[in-house]
């Protein structure tokens, strides 16, 4: 059984929006992700290229299995309580990778 990677990417139309969603992740979301069953979590804010302005938070979680989970019962009200911050209406894109770690 293999890890997953979790990866959402957040564009982000200025800086001043990154800041604050990167504020948002710390203040609380990635803990909820970590406590809905990812063991790690990493928020990284790409440099290169430097536009669009790009923020990756990376999480890991030890099984399939763990990360089926969170979908079905963590990530929606986590979703939705970040589409209402940070939906397209501010001019936001979300992506969202998923990959077994080897």
């Amino acid at each position: 059984m293999s890890a997953i990677s979790y990866t959402v990417i957040a564009t982000f139309p200025d800086a001043a929006l990154a800041d604050e969603y990167v504020a948002w992740l710390e203040d609380g979301h990635v803990d909820a992700v970590i406590e809905g069953g990812a063991h790690s979590a990493m928020i990284v804010r790409l440099t290169e290229p430097a536009e669009p302005v790009q923020v990756e938070t990376r999480y890991a979680f030890r099984s399939r299995a763990d990360f089926d989970r969170y979908v079905a019962h963590t990530a929606p009200a986590l979703r939705e309580d970040g589409l209402r911050k940070f939906g397209p209406g501010r001019g936001v894109r979300m992506e969202r990778r998923i990959g077994s770690v080897v």
